[in-house]
């Protein structure tokens, strides 16, 4: 599904990931675990088609993406929940959720319903504007953008940071009703207090480079 091989990123002239790969199978949540500035988010923004990189390359499915326009990853079904949640805050919660689908110009909202379904929350807040809502609740809508998108890849980065006990329990319940829908899910985290409940194969991170965890369930 997902493959990434031996990519380096730099940023402003420093060495962020060196070498970094990983790999997620169709249907596999993996983690990605490693302290602030271990390099997590570099690599999902890479990723996602926000930062350059050189070394042999990203595959998704068989898209080269870095050949691919960043806007294009939700073409690809891919979708991104960014650490700092990234919604437009005087739109409301919908016009966050539909923003992927506006990028790959459809109109179809089926998946939006799907949302819907699987967060009843995000629907009975959907005509609020982002800016209203707390912290937890943006944390909510961000994943809810997300999956909108991403019907195929998941990338979710630090989901559970800064999130009340409460709203990260759902948080974790949401992305583990995730694997009926047979997605490929690469979660971040940076220790494995909320994901270890969630993956089935560990990747670990340390300045800027990963290795894949001797205890993961799956190779």
């Amino acid at each position: 599904m997902l493959t990434v091989t031996d990519i380096t990123v730099s940023i402003q002239g420093t060495t962020v990931l060196k070498d970094a790969s990983l790999s997620v199978a169709a249907g596999q949540t993996c983690g990605l675990i490693g302290r602030n500035g271990a390099g997590k988010t570099t690599l999902m923004r890479a990723i996602m088609g926000a930062l350059p990189f050189t070394g042999q390359g990203i595959f998704f499915r068989d898209h080269d993406l870095a050949e691919a326009k960043a806007h294009n990853r939700a073409e690809f079904g891919i979708g991104y929940l960014p650490e700092d949640r990234r919604l437009v805050p005087h739109f409301t919660v919908e016009e966050n959720i539909m923003v992927p689908l506006w990028a790959a110009k459809s109109e179809d909202r089926a998946r939006v319903k799907w949302v819907y379904d699987l967060m009843p929350e995000i629907g009975r807040f959907a005509d609020r504007r982002a800016m209203t809502l707390s912290g937890g609740q943006q944390k909510l809508v961000a994943l809810a953008r997300s999956l909108v998108a991403g019907h195929q890849l998941l990338l979710l980065d630090e989901p559970f940071e800064g999130v009340a006990p409460a709203l990260a329990q759902r948080l974790m319940e949401v992305v583990a009703d995730l694997k009926s829908e047979n997605l490929s899910v690469l979660v971040s985290d940076s220790d494995y207090t909320h994901s270890k409940r969630l993956v089935d194969k560990v990747y670990t991170i340390e300045r800027g480079q990963v290795t894949i965890a001797p205890h993961s369930k799956a190779a």
